[in-house]
């Protein structure tokens, strides 16, 4: 178990910079207050999209949602390694495999329908892939 330790706090330390920008999307969209999009895109065409939300969640809450579950079932892997067998195993990569398979359906739809880019997702999408190739490597 402590020879996976690294891999895991890999996966907690990506998984918290994804929470936080899925925060910073969330705090801009709540206060209405414009995205810097360091691309030099519109990254408000995107966050504001029809594609922003899905069955009816805002995509940064669901993201939110996602890193913090990495986040804290990678850490009670690391605390509890009686935990890092079974089920939980499964239900966190489950999780990881939709979540990154998600981030590419999301990045085609940058680039085919909206035709604009959002750095943060992007990121986000970079930051889901790593999770979910670093995940592969414990099995």
């Amino acid at each position: 178990m402590l020879l996976n330790a690294p891999l895991h706090l890999l996966i907690i330390f990506f998984a918290a910079g994804g929470f936080l920008i899925a925060f910073y999307i969330r705090h801009k969209k709540r206060h209405d207050e414009v995205l810097v999009c360091p691309l030099e895109s519109n990254c408000e065409a995107v966050i504001h999209s029809r594609y922003s939300r899905f069955l009816g969640i805002p995509l940064e809450l669901l993201g939110l949602l996602y890193y913090a579950v990495v986040a804290v079932s990678h850490a009670l892997f690391l605390i509890f390694p009686a935990f890092n067998r079974g089920e939980p195993v499964i239900a966190v990569m489950v999780i990881t495999v939709m979540a990154a398979l998600f981030s590419l359906y999301l990045t085609f739809i940058q680039a085919s329908k909206l035709k604009e880019w959002c750095t943060w997702c992007l990121v986000s999408a970079l930051l889901c892939t790593i999770i979910f190739l670093a995940s592969l490597a414990l099995i």
